[in-house]
């Protein structure tokens, strides 16, 4: 059904039913975004909804020739529904696996290796960056090590035909569409589709950006005019350097420390009252904040080098008796870039032993 309760017939062709939603909605093509809102709740085939997906991308100022060349044949595409679909979700998953566990199969000697051989070939560059965003260069490449091994595993899957199907298929309709219109724009600064390709889920190049998050945040990190997160490497720094820097990362500060936990001590009784909007499961498994100096009053002691003024939080992951850390803000940059504590940890953890 419309806005105004007027019945689709299914057997128009996809261009007509496109024209006939922007009649009902009284919009042109360059309105193209609202119209797509209209209808893309009913039941479309792919086909039609491609055509208001293809709408939206022009009405946002994409030309004509990059939509048909990101566009042609396109299908939709079964393994990606099936790979989506198949994600745990946090509202039923019970419990949570072993920390160290996941560290020692994610922070092993070939990625150690791997990050420090990388770490030196760039220490220059990499303290460039460090100095322009205040964001510590073994931090950079851990990130590189965990998205792609060091840029040898970036994803094999049609981004155009990926962000499609999952648009259409609806489960995440709005952040999947968006993402697709993003591809598009990318895709006009002249990247061909034959290289537009990577995870199932629309994330590419090095640092595994989404299509939205390239054209907001990738970086020309070595001033050809061009921000090729690929295969450049200074740019692809830049790019992870520029994102944790918008993410909030404070200059200075460690990710987190190692706590020594008194025998005994009730870590329930600092749990956090608050509750994040964002993957509140995450956080809620993280302490309240409090400084350095009121953790140690209450027998927590930071293993490093931190202020006593600087908040933190308590994190004992595997339990009573198992390794803690205090974290602190840079912590929470960390999530942004990808909401898992088992990533987060895993990536501070690398970075940390980069450089030891």
């Amino acid at each position: 059904m419309t806005s105004q309760g007027m019945m689709i017939p299914r057997t128009l062709s996809a261009a007509i039913l496109v024209s006939l939603v922007f009649s009902i909605a009284g919009a042109s093509p360059a309105m193209a975004p609202a119209a797509a809102q209209v209808a893309s709740g009913d039941n479309l085939s792919f086909d039609a909804y491609l055509e208001l997906l293809k709408a939206r991308a022009l009405g946002e100022g994409v030309s004509a020739a990059t939509v048909e060349r990101m566009t042609a044949g396109l299908t939709p595409n079964t393994r990606v529904i099936q790979l989506d679909q198949s994600q745990p979700g946090s509202a039923t998953t019970r419990g949570y696996p072993s920390m160290s566990n996941y560290i020692a199969t994610h922070v092993d000697a070939a990625r150690i290796g791997g990050g420090r051989s990388v770490y030196a070939q760039h220490r220059d560059q990499l303290a460039r960056i460090e100095r322009e965003y205040g964001v510590p260069g073994q931090v950079v490449i851990a990130i590189f090590g965990h998205e792609t091994s060091y840029g040898r595993v970036k994803g094999n899957f049609d981004l155009s035909r990926s962000l499609a199907t999952l648009a259409w298929e609806g489960r995440r309709r709005e952040l999947f569409a968006g993402e697709f219109i993003a591809l598009m724009k990318v895709a006009d600064k002249g990247y061909p589709r034959s290289q537009l390709v990577g995870s199932y889920a629309g994330a590419f190049g090095n640092p595994q950006f989404l299509p939205s998050v390239y054209l907001r945040l990738a970086t020309d990190g070595d001033g050809d005019g061009r921000a090729d997160i690929f295969n450049n490497r200074a740019d692809t720094f830049a790019s992870i350097a520029n994102y944790f820097r918008d993410a909030g990362w404070r200059a200075g500060q460690p990710w987190g420390v190692r706590a020594a936990v008194p025998s005994g001590f009730d870590v329930t009784a600092y749990r956090t009252r608050l509750v994040s909007p964002v993957c509140p499961r995450v956080h809620e498994r993280l302490s309240r904040w409090m400084t350095v100096a009121e953790w140690r009053a209450v027998g927590v002691v930071a293993q490093g080098g931190l202020a006593d003024d600087v908040m933190v939080s308590l994190f004992q992951p595997d339990g009573p008796g198992m390794p803690a850390w205090l974290l602190t803000g840079n912590y929470r940059a960390i999530l942004e870039y990808n909401c898992s504590s088992y990533y987060a940890m895993s990536v501070g953890l690398l970075a940390d032993e980069i450089v030891n």
